[in-house]
C-alpha cells in the first residue's frame, strides 16, 4: 500500500466548467467534472511523500515551463494522505489504477503502485499542457486503469539500426501515451544487433552485410553501400532496461528462431544444415537456411538466451518462430533422423520440438517464451504464448486452449503500412493500415466466450523497418497511429465517435510539434473512397477537415483554389483520373491525391467470392474487384486483395445480359513475399448464375510472358454472369523464399470490354 499526493500552491475560482471532453490520449475511463478551477501556478509545491523517480520525470517534462518546490508542509495548504488499498484479488490492470483530483485547492494522485502514480502523471502533464495557456484547469476526479495488461510497441533494429539515443526517444513516446511494453526485435537475417559476449563473431560478423535493397521490391535493386557493423554492447542494453523500467515499461527482447537466422549461420556456420557459405542478406524476405535442431545449435542458443536473461528482466522472452522455411530440413539426414527418432509427423512436428525444447530452458530460468503465431505449428509448446500476427486466428486458437496471446494482426497492428494515400506517401512494405482502422480494433475476438477472453494478454503494433531508414521515418510512420493504438489498448476507444478521437488527435499534434516529432500529416489530406452507384460506382472524398474545404478536378489537372467544391460523392461513368485537395482561406493545406479510373462493363456490378482475402489484405472486399480502380504493381496499397493459398473464385452478376469479348485482370510475382503469379485461370459464362460454361483457360506460361498483366480475347458473349477462377500458385517450391509454405496470390480489378 502506498499514499502519494501531490499538492500545488493555488488561487481560488469559483467559475464552473462546461466542457464534457477533454483532449486526452488515452481518454481516461471516467470523468466527472466539478465546480471551480485550479490556477496553474508558476512555482508548484510538491509534498515530501512523492515517488522520487516519477516525481523527477514529472519535473524533467515541464521545467522548460514551470519551476518546482519540495515542502513536507506548505503555508496554508492542506496535506491528504490515502491511498487505494491493494489486494490479493487485484489483476496487474487494476493494481495500475489510479484517481487523480483537480480541485481549486489542491491536485491529488491516489494509487495502488508507483507505476498507478506514473500513469497518473500522464494524465496530468497532458492537462497542464493543454490549459496552461489560459492558466487554468478545470477541478475534476478522474478514475482509471487500463482494460489490458500488454500495450506494446515493437521496433526492429536489424533490418535498420537505430542509437540508443534513438531507442530512448522511441520508449519515452511509449510512456507519453500509456503504452507499457517495448517489444525490442534484435536478430534477423539482415543483422545481429546484440552483443553476446560468448560468441563475439555474431556483431564482429552478423551485424554487418555488404549493401542493402532498396525501392520497391519487384525493382530488385540496392544502394552498393556496406551497413554497419551496427550493434548494442550489453552495458548499453542495461542503460536503455534502466532507461524504460524509470518508465515503467517492460522490454520484451527478440531473438529469432529457428528461421530468419543468416545473420547469425554467417558467424557460426556449423549451426546450419549445410556448410554454407552464409552471409547477412542484403535482401528483405525469408531465405531457406536455418538453425539446424542439433545439439550445438541449442548448446548455443542457450548460451546466448543465458546472456539476454541476465540482461532484461522481463517474464517473456520472444523466440520468434515464425516465417521457418523447412526447405533444408527435409533434405538433412540430421532432421529426418530427428523426426523418426521422435516419432515426429513431420517438419511441422520438428518446429514444434524445437520451440518446445528452447521452451523448457527458458522455463528452467524462471521466464517464458511468446512467440509468433507459427509456433503454433506441430502443437503449442505447454507455456508458451503466442503473438498473433497473420491474423487473429492464432489469438484465438492460443485463447481457447489455456494459452495467453497478444493480437496484432497485420491488417490493424503493422505501421509498416502506408497511412494514407501511397502515391503521396514514402515507400512502405506495402497494405494499408489508416488511423481509423487501428482505432476501430477490438483485440478480443468474437469468438471467444467470457473465460476465453481473459486469456488475451492485450494489443501491440508492430514496425518492421525494411524501408524506414533513419529516425524520422520511424517517428512518420507510429504517429498519429499510435494514439490509436494507445486508446485500443487502454480500452476507451470509441469508433462510432471515431471524429472526436480525430479531434483529439490534432489537438495532440502541437506538443508534438513542440517536441520536434515527423508525424505523418495524412489526416489532413483528402481520402477517397469508391461507393457503388445506380450508375456504377462514385467516388467519395472525406477529410478531418472542414467539408467545405475540398477541392476537386475531372481532368487530371492539379486543384486550385477556385476548382470545383465537393458537396456530393462525384459520380465515375467513364474513365478519368480525379484529383483532390483541401485548401483553407484559398491556401493548400494538403498534399493533392490523384485516382486514375478505367471503367468497364463489370464496374460497380454485383460480385461474390468463394473464398475471402486475408484480413491483411482485405480492404473493400469483394467490390475492390470492380470499382474501376488498377493496382499499382510497386506498391501493395489498398488496391489488391491477397490471398495465401486460396483460388479467386469470383462470380459478377451484370443484372442483365450484356455484351463483350475482353476479360482483363492483374496478379502480382514478388517472390521475397512469397507473392507468386497465378497458375493458371478459367473463365465461365453463365444465363442463370448456376451453370456455367467454361469459354476461355490460360495456362502458367501464358501468364508469365504478360508479366501478370492478363487480356483474354474470349469472343463476341452476350450473358448475365461472368465467373473467373485464378488458381493460387500453391505450395512455393524449393529454392524459393517461404518454400514449401503456401504462396500468395494477388489480384485486382477484373474487368470486360
Amino acid at each position: 500500500m502506498q499514499r502519494f499526493l501531490l499538492v500545488f500552491y493555488v488561487l481560488f475560482s469559483s467559475l464552473f466548467f462546461t466542457q464534457t471532453r477533454l483532449n486526452l490520449i488515452p481518454y481516461p475511463q471516467k470523468i466527472e467534472l466539478q465546480k471551480g478551477e485550479f490556477i496553474i501556478p508558476e512555482t508548484f509545491i510538491l509534498s515530501g511523500n512523492l515517488p522520487q523517480k516519477e516525481t523527477d520525470y514529472l519535473k524533467k517534462r515541464l521545467s522548460s515551463v514551470l519551476k518546482f518546490e519540495n515542502r513536507v508542509k506548505g503555508g496554508g495548504i492542506q496535506l491528504e494522505n490515502s491511498s487505494i488499498p491493494a489486494t490479493a484479488l487485484m489483476n496487474d490492470q487494476q493494481r495500475d489504477k489510479y484517481i487523480l483530483e483537480i480541485s481549486p485547492k489542491y491536485i491529488h494522485i491516489k494509487s495502488v503502485t508507483n507505476c498507478g502514480y506514473f500513469l497518473a502523471l500522464q494524465t496530468l502533464i497532458q492537462l497542464l499542457e493543454q490549459y496552461k495557456d489560459s492558466g487554468k484547469i478545470p477541478s475534476m476526479k478522474i478514475e482509471d486503469e487500463p482494460k489490458f495488461a500488454w500495450r506494446g510497441m515493437h521496433l526492429d533494429v536489424s533490418r535498420h539500426f537505430f542509437t540508443v539515443k534513438e531507442v530512448k526517444q522511441y520508449i519515452d513516446y511509449l510512456a507519453m501515451y500509456k503504452l507499457n511494453t517495448f517489444h525490442w526485435h534484435l536478430t534477423d537475417d539482415q543483422g545481429w544487433r546484440i552483443e553476446i559476449k560468448k560468441y563475439p563473431k555474431l556483431t564482429q560478423i552478423g551485424s554487418k552485410r555488404k549493401e542493402s535493397m532498396i525501392g520497391a521490391y519487384v525493382d530488385n535493386t540496392f544502394d552498393g553501400k556496406p551497413y554497419g557493423p551496427y550493434f548494442y554492447t550489453q552495458d548499453q542494453i542495461k542503460e536503455v532496461v534502466k532507461y524504460a523500467q524509470e518508465r515503467h515499461i517492460t522490454i520484451v527482447p527478440e531473438i529469432e528462431m529457428p528461421g530468419h537466422a543468416l545473420a547469425a549461420l554467417s558467424a557460426y556456420p556449423e549451426l546450419a544444415c549445410t556448410k554454407g557459405p552464409f552471409e547477412p542478406a542484403t535482401k528483405w524476405g525469408v531465405f531457406d537456411d536455418v538453425f539446424c535442431p542439433k545439439e550445438e545449435t541449442f548448446t548455443f542458443l542457450e548460451n546466448v538466451l543465458d546472456e539476454v536473461i541476465r540482461l532484461f528482466p522481463s517474464q517473456y522472452i520472444h523466440i520468434g518462430g515464425d516465417e521457418c522455411p523447412k526447405t533444408r530440413w527435409k533434405e538433412c539426414a540430421h532432421c529426418q533422423e530427428l523426426i523418426k527418432k521422435n516419432n515426429l509427423k513431420d517438419e511441422h512436428g520438428l518446429q514444434s520440438y524445437f520451440i518446445k525444447k528452447i521452451e523448457k530452458y527458458v522455463n528452467s530460468k524462471g521466464r517464458k517464451i511468446i512467440g509468433w503465431d507459427e509456433i503454433l505449428e506441430g502443437g503449442l509448446a505447454p507455456n508458451a504464448a503466442v503473438m498473433s500476427w497473420t491474423g487473429i486466428k492464432g489469438g484465438v486458437e492460443a485463447a481457447k486452449t489455456g494459452h495467453f496471446a497478444v493480437m496484432t494482426p497485420g491488417s490493424y497492428c503493422y505501421f509498416d503500412h502506408y497511412q494514407g494515400d501511397p502515391a503521396t506517401e514514402p515507400n512502405a512494405f506495402g497494405g494499408f493500415t489508416p488511423l481509423d482502422k487501428v482505432y476501430s480494433y477490438n483485440p478480443i475476438p468474437a469468438e471467444l466466450n467470457a473465460e476465453q477472453s481473459k486469456y488475451i494478454l492485450g494489443v501491440q503494433a508492430n514496425l518492421w523497418t525494411e524501408y524506414i531508414l533513419d529516425f524520422k521515418q520511424v517517428q512518420y510512420m507510429i504517429f498519429p497511429r499510435l494514439f490509436a493504438l494507445s486508446e485500443v489498448g487502454w480500452g476507451t476507444a470509441d469508433p462510432e465517435n471515431y471524429k472526436e478521437f480525430e479531434g483529439r488527435v490534432i489537438h495532440e499534434f502541437k506538443n508534438l510539434d513542440k517536441l520536434g516529432v515527423n508525424y505523418a500529416k495524412s489526416i489532413y489530406n483528402v481520402s477517397g473512397k469508391v461507393i457503388p452507384s445506380e450508375n456504377g460506382v462514385a467516388y467519395e472524398l472525406s477529410t478531418s477537415q472542414d467539408q467545405n474545404g475540398i477541392r476537386y478536378t475531372l481532368n487530371g489537372k492539379d486543384p486550385e483554389a477556385n476548382a470545383s467544391i465537393y458537396k456530393n460523392p462525384v459520380p465515375v461513368s467513364k474513365s478519368m483520373t480525379i484529383k483532390s485537395a483541401y485548401f483553407e482561406n484559398a491556401q493548400l493545406k494538403s498534399a493533392i491525391s490523384s485516382q486514375s479510373f478505367t471503367i468497364s462493363k463489370t464496374t460497380g456490378k454485383k460480385i461474390m467470392l468463394e473464398e475471402q482475402p486475408s484480413e491483411n489484405y482485405s480492404f473493400g472486399g469483394a467490390f475492390t474487384l470492380v470499382d474501376g480502380i488498377t493496382g499499382n504493381q510497386r506498391q501493395l496499397g489498398k488496391t489488391w486483395l491477397g490471398f495465401q493459398g486460396k483460388d479467386v473464385v469470383a462470380t459478377i452478376d451484370f443484372g442483365q445480359k450484356i455484351q463483350f469479348s475482353e476479360i482483363y485482370f492483374n496478379t502480382l510475382d514478388n517472390k521475397g513475399s512469397w507473392i507468386h503469379f497465378a497458375k493458371s485461370a478459367q473463365i465461365f459464362i453463365s444465363d442463370n448464375g448456376t451453370d456455367f460454361k467454361l469459354i476461355k483457360e490460360i495456362a502458367k506460361d501464358e501468364i508469365l510472358s504478360a508479366k501478370g498483366k492478363i487480356r483474354l480475347n474470349v469472343g463476341d458473349q452476350n450473358v448475365k454472369y461472368l465467373k473467373v477462377r485464378i488458381e493460387n500458385a500453391g505450395i512455393i517450391p524449393a529454392g524459393n523464399p517461404g518454400a514449401d509454405s503456401k504462396a500468395w496470390l494477388f489480384v485486382d480489378e477484373i474487368g470486360v470490354n
